[in-house]
């Protein structure tokens, strides 16, 4: 390979163009969100926003970060909700990539552009990755995880191409361009820090490095695989300290959170609860096995869990012969009905890759390189066995107990990411493959013939055969009680999937079709790819859009959803300092509440585990005196009658007691919770917290809060003998030090979850600091780590241009 000029035409300007398409796609499939200023009522986002209300104010106040807020479930760390990490720089990586599109188009935008990049660092055309870079982005769970506000989980795994680009192309070309191009995109995967992503993309590494290492023994080039996955190892060190800081606190906070092992023994037995999640609660949402099909045809379970119908369907017919009037009838049945009748409690979509990527997927088997057939394939399979869960429960069982980590994460259904990953670079692959070595792949026209009839035969065959399943949905009880019309529901979900059959069937044909022709001479390269791209963009396209179209979106949707009710106006007259409410019709599902109030509840996948010990034990069965306890001053009751009701009793925001209740574990600590007086008792773990003496004098002593932060609180107390006080705060050893008239002091956990703190007779001032040393030391690295990696890029870049190998290296073969 000899070194030649840059020459725009050639080298640049089929990227711009590549940029352009993509942004073109975005704008028009998110026209709303550029053009309308619309958004989407994001689930997530919008429970996003309220629980992260508390800390947003705060740096916006101050320009500091709280770090701890007592929006949600009593007080957590901000964390995992919406810390800033200064000394990571990645953010400014991400606004270049991404144009600074706003959120939803930004995501999409990324994904095409991490994916094409993948694909020119595998030689691709420019043309031909575009066509790749739609399949990849397009599969409908990248819509569908949109639609429901998973915006950091998108964003995760669009930058899992970029990975697999900069791995692939340190080993096959250019070591130091591949390892600063790895280094960038396993930054961003983990900038977003959805870590479930980030696991799955690590296993689908795990599968490659266990191939190539297969094949550089077998061929004799294990020396070479070796110093290039050093050099690999070096910037996968740097993007993990870009984002230390991030990566230290989540780690940090994951031991005291669900996701850590539990204090509590199991009933009748002396063993502690194992760490991680509940093995039924993680596998809750498992594909099915036939499920998978969804892949090839999308409605084959029914799509989502509601889905609109026409007045052309079976349900809107037998509607109106109940003698429902057809206006009714028709709001009825476009409003939504439960269609889908697979295995899962309920789903948002099926994870569609394209009938066509199904197909071109099968071709490659056949007619690629088995070193890339290896690992995408057992890739594939991998992830299909991962998202079957407890329907495939041997082998998932095993890796939830004894895989590192797995069992930290919940709905393994999201394994399918894998898929998606796999099958759009297997199917582009052979698509490269055919176009560039047609001549030469023997027995092509029979393979072609074979990978149509495997994937257009499963459509044909369940188009004929439909009828012979069941379409027993696991709603169809409550339909039955509720008077629906059953059969036509179950007769329009029949229908559905034999049309999405026949229509997988077409799209397959339509795309072997131009393939045979090109094949045969007939049909140019240009044209063949411009045909399969269109046919993709038009397949995926139009499934998408059943998700989420211009409909979804709407003006104000977070204004709207925030805007004060009655309710919220009512209980914010209150001006105290700090107090508690609770909002009873949906305490633990719903952060709504944490937006203007401090709140008993609140919506987050890692809780700290002690407060979900509460949850469950007294929270959940209304232990008015734990209520009391975290200073639950407002209840709302969802009565429009008496939509707020004072909880009787709040104890405030610290207290003195008269007496301490010992106990000597977790779980007396938490049922002796069941039958104490809150405001007279304090319940101490003593093997954790010795404390010599139990009883107190309390007549004479009174306490206020008379300073709140989030990450602050000052209280002054007068009392005329030594006491013991009881806080509303919850207890949280990693970050929280006391300090009494500026000094520190030590201070113990008691009713499980509170703060507790023996003081001196006299008049005293108690401080609270939260100043987690986890966060000084990680920001500390990530600003170290940035600095680095901006210079290891200029320096690999400017390396690797000017010393460019003179031949191939053989560490991967060529597809």
């Amino acid at each position: 390979m000899t070194t030649t000029s840059f020459d725009f035409k050639r080298d640049a300007l089929p990227h711009i163009i590549a940029v352009l398409v993509f942004l073109i796609l975005t704008a028009v499939y998110f026209s709303p969100v550029l053009f309308e200023d619309k958004g989407l009522a994001q689930h997530d986002i919008q429970q996003f926003q309220g629980g992260a209300r508390e800390i947003q104010q705060y740096r916006e106040t101050t320009g500091e970060e709280a770090l701890w807020t007592n929006s949600m479930f009593s007080g957590m760390p901000a964390y995992l909700i919406n810390t800033h990490f200064p000394g990571d720089w990645s953010r400014y990586i991400h606004s270049v990539l991404s144009f600074n599109l706003p959120a939803l188009a930004g995501n999409i935008f990324v994904t095409l552009l991490c994916a094409y990049i993948l694909l020119v660092a595998m030689g691709m055309s420019s043309w031909l990755a575009i066509v790749g870079a739609i399949a990849f982005s397009l599969t409908s769970y990248n819509i569908i995880i949109l639609e429901a506000g998973h915006n950091t989980k998108s964003l995760t795994i669009a930058y899992i191409p970029m990975v697999l680009g900069g791995l692939i192309y340190a080993l096959r070309r250019n070591l130091w361009i591949g390892a600063a191009l790895f280094a960038v995109g396993l930054t961003m995967n983990l900038h977003f820090n959805h870590l479930q992503m980030t696991y799955y993309m690590l296993l689908l590494i795990i599968v490659f490095a266990v191939v190539e290492i297969i094949y550089a023994i077998k061929h004799g080039t294990f020396a070479e695989l070796l110093k290039r996955g050093l050099v690999l190892a070096v910037a996968a060190i740097l993007a993990v300290g870009v984002n230390f800081g991030r990566l230290y606190t989540t780690a940090e906070y994951s031991e005291h959170s669900i996701r850590g092992r539990s204090e509590l023994t199991q009933p009748n037995s002396g063993e502690r609860v194992g760490g991680g999640l509940d093995r039924e609660y993680a596998f809750n949402w498992s594909y099915g096995i036939s499920e998978t099909l969804t892949l090839l045809i999308p409605d084959f379970y029914g799509g989502s869990t509601t889905a609109p119908l026409e007045t052309d369907s079976e349900t809107y017919q037998a509607f109106t012969r109940m003698g429902v009037p057809p206006g009714q009838a028709e709001q009825i049945v476009k409003q939504g009905l439960p269609m889908y009748w697979g295995p899962q409690p309920m789903t948002s979509g099926p994870v569609y890759v394209g009938a066509i990527v199904c197909f071109l997927f099968v071709l490659g088997i056949f007619i690629v390189n088995k070193r890339w057939v290896s690992w995408l394939v057992a890739g594939t399979i991998l992830s299909f066995m991962l998202a079957w869960g407890k329907n495939f429960e041997a082998f998932n069982y095993f890796m939830f107990d004894y895989f590192p980590g797995y069992n930290k994460f919940r709905a393994v259904s999201s394994a399918l990411v894998i898929a998606q990953i796999t099958m759009p670079f297997l199917a582009i692959l052979a698509l490269w493959k055919l176009i560039n070595e047609r001549d030469r792949i023997e027995g092509l026209d029979k393979k072609l013939l074979i990978s149509g009839g495997i994937t257009a035969g499963i459509c044909l065959l369940v188009w004929l055969f439909a009828g012979t399943a069941s379409f027993v949905g696991g709603s169809d009880q409550q339909l039955i009680q509720a008077q629906f019309p059953i059969d036509a529901i179950r007769a329009d979900r029949e229908s559905m999937m034999r049309s999405d059959a026949f229509r997988s069937f077409a799209f397959i044909l339509l795309a072997a079709g131009l393939l045979y022709f090109y094949v045969k001479n007939k049909l140019s390269a240009t044209v063949v790819i411009a045909g399969v791209g269109v046919l993709l963009l038009v397949d995926l396209w139009s499934v998408d859009k059943r998700y989420l179209n211009n409909t979804d979106f709407q003006q104000n949707v977070i204004a709207d959803y925030f805007r004060p009710t009655p309710v919220d106006q009512l209980i914010m007259q209150d001006q105290d300092l700090s107090y508690r409410v609770i909002n009873l019709p949906n305490p633990f599902n719903e952060a709504r509440t944490s937006y203007y109030h401090k709140s008993i509840g609140g919506y987050h996948g890692a809780k700290l585990r002690r407060y979900q010990d509460l949850i469950d034990h007294h929270i959940a069965l209304n232990n008015l005196e734990v209520y009391r306890m975290l200073n639950t001053r407002y209840a709302i009751t969802g009565d429009p009658k008496q939509p707020v009701q004072r909880v009787p009793g709040a104890l405030g925001n610290a207290w003195f007691v008269e007496e301490v209740n010992p106990v000597q574990s977790p779980d007396e600590e938490l049922d002796a919770l069941t039958m104490f007086d809150a405001g007279e008792t304090a319940v101490v773990d003593v093997s954790k917290f010795p404390i010599e003496k139990q009883n107190f004098e309390a007549e004479n002593a009174n306490i206020e809060l008379v300073e709140y932060q989030p990450n602050y609180l000052k209280y002054e107390y007068e009392a005329a003998e030594e006491g013991l006080v009881v806080f509303s705060e919850v207890y949280y050893a990693d970050g929280w030090q006391a300090y009494l008239d500026g000094q520190p002091v030590d201070h113990i956990r008691a009713n499980y979850v509170l703060r507790a703190m023996q003081v001196p007779a006299g008049q005293h001032t108690i401080e609270f600091r939260f100043a987690p040393k986890a966060y000084t030391l990680g920001n500390t690295i990530s600003l170290v780590s940035s600095i680095l990696l901006l210079l290891v890029i200029v320096g690999a870049i400017a390396y690797g241009v000017k010393k460019k190998p003179t031949k191939e290296v053989p560490v991967v073969e060529k597809v």
